[in-house]
């Protein structure tokens, strides 16, 4: 299903190094021609110093041609400068690996500068070629070393711009050395720093961003903290999808108002993940109890992604994941989020971050069909209930046993083994909770009226706006044809 691939759309807002595992997993696939997956592989690669590995995709895509004769040039360059960075940098950690001087430095990074330039010769200047030979070593795949000089190297220096960069080149390396643990602990120390950003600080990056794009382009420092929340989101689907409190802690960032902001304005198909996210996290967040306590934010996580998904049907729709929620909980049409199903599970089979999940997502999505069923029914029959699981009678029968029995359901629930039924034996609600309920539903789709009403009058005003601003410009034409024969005149 390549209509469903996002791997096109989220590689912009990845480093090219990140991009590499997404295309390897694209060519197991063959959902794409292999030379078009080679030849995108093999333009990421040229501007890296992996020349081995461009040579050899090369050599794939271009059997008849011989192999360019700038690799070779380039390999001999980069042995010279990696020789060249690795003694610069030797000579700062022969000082910081000192027993003597790590007792010394103190959390004042502009007190042990001065400290190491006092007792040691040691500049801002000869403190940076650690960040050098991090980023070379990155440059050709020696990820973990990377790792390494890149954390030395902001623990010590105080320029903001090269320590941010720093954070993203740590993140990165540890994402593609597979230390999920320690990348976790990056990716929130680096989402702080954005998040926590002063206005100088944005100010700086801005004028950054700026330069970066040319003296006639002027970045607002809103807009850089945008993109930079937004290359996070996308780089923090390598750890969530990884390390095993990922999913929840996905939906703790990704619903914060702030995040959840960002996705919506700038970057709606991962609205994918978020929804997997919660399908994932459902039946934990149901058995939650005092021994394992589930945050308020994971408990309702269906509920609010469903309400974001109505929100953002206009620009983001097509997507059998989120197809799947809306039928289910918005259309309550069973038919129609069984069919979803079937198609989200083969987008997610085929996903690079979701395939290592898709039976813990379909047993999942089966216990939302089952809840969500079972609500608005009190006999159900076990073989249509089985069917709309797209499961056989005798798994169906197994699953649904389980499932009552590893639930909550199980107090309300009885199964008649002899009619093939389940009775609900649901307690009668009290009245006040009714209305609560039906007033939670009457808020949720206010404010997902109200959004609509937004988005229409702002395209109103725009083009109220634009009709003026044409009429006045007419005028003007007309006048200024009005006045010129009298200037010929004169």
């Amino acid at each position: 299903m390549a209509e469903h691939d996002l791997s096109k759309t989220i590689i912009p807002y990845l480093d090219r190094h990140l991009a590499f595992p997404l295309l390897a997993h694209l060519s197991e696939l063959s959902i794409f021609p292999d030379e078009d997956v080679q030849i995108a592989q093999y333009e990421l690669a040229k501007g890296t110093n992996m020349f081995d590995y461009a040579a050899q995709l090369f050599e794939t895509i271009y059997p008849d041609q011989e192999v360019p004769k700038e690799f070779d040039e380039k390999r001999q360059n980069a042995v010279s400068t990696n020789e060249r960075l690795q003694q610069e940098a030797q000579a700062v950690l022969d000082v910081i690996e000192n027993p003597d001087v790590a007792q010394a430095l103190r959390q004042d990074k502009n007190q042990n500068l001065q400290y190491l330039k006092d007792n040691y010769g040691l500049t801002l200047q000869q403190i940076t070629a650690l960040y050098n030979f991090g980023k070379f070593q990155y440059s050709y795949g020696s990820y973990g070393g990377a790792a390494d000089y890149l954390y030395h190297f902001r623990v010590l220096s105080t320029d903001n711009e090269l320590n941010t960069s720093a954070h993203w080149g740590k993140l990165a390396s540890d994402i593609l050395t597979g230390r999920w643990d320690v990348a976790l602990e990056e990716l929130n120390t680096l989402r702080d720093t954005i998040d926590s950003r002063t206005s100088a600080s944005l100010l700086a990056a801005a004028a950054a961003a700026s330069a970066a794009a040319g003296p006639s382009t002027a970045a607002d420092p809103a807009l850089v903290q945008l993109h930079s929340r937004t290359w996070l989101v996308h780089w923090s689907l390598f750890v969530y999808f990884n390390h095993p409190e990922g999913r929840t802690l996905l939906l703790e960032t990704f619903l914060s108002p702030t995040y959840l902001n960002t996705i919506q304005t700038a970057s709606p198909w991962i609205l994918r993940y978020l929804a997997a996210a919660a399908i994932l996290s459902r039946k934990a967040a149901a058995a939650g109890s005092a021994a394992n306590p589930i945050s308020s934010r994971v408990r309702h996580a269906i509920r609010e992604v469903v309400k974001v998904i109505q929100m953002e049907e206009y620009q983001y729709s097509n997507d059998p994941v989120t197809r799947f929620l809306k039928e289910l909980y918005v259309e309550f049409d069973f038919e129609a989020a069984q069919r979803e199903l079937k198609n989200a599970e083969e987008v997610v089979a085929n996903d690079f971050f979701l395939n290592e999940f898709r039976e813990e997502f379909l047993d999942n999505a089966r216990y939302l069909i089952s809840e969500a069923y079972c609500r608005i029914h009190q006999k159900i029959d076990i073989a249509d209930l089985s069917e709309r699981l797209n499961l056989s009678k005798e798994d169906g029968e197994k699953w649904i046993v389980n499932l009552i029995r590893e639930t909550r359901m199980g107090s309300d629930a009885k199964i008649d083994l002899e009619k093939n039924v389940i009775q609900i034996n649901r307690p009668p609600q009290p009245v006040y909770q009714t209305i609560i309920e039906k007033t939670r539903g009457l808020s949720l789709r206010t404010q997902a009226l109200g959004s609509a009403l937004g988005r229409s009058a702002h395209a109103t005003q725009q083009a109220q706006a634009a009709y003026r601003q044409q009429l006045q410009q007419q005028k003007a034409d007309q006048q200024q044809k009005a006045e010129a024969p009298a200037v010929a005149v004169m």
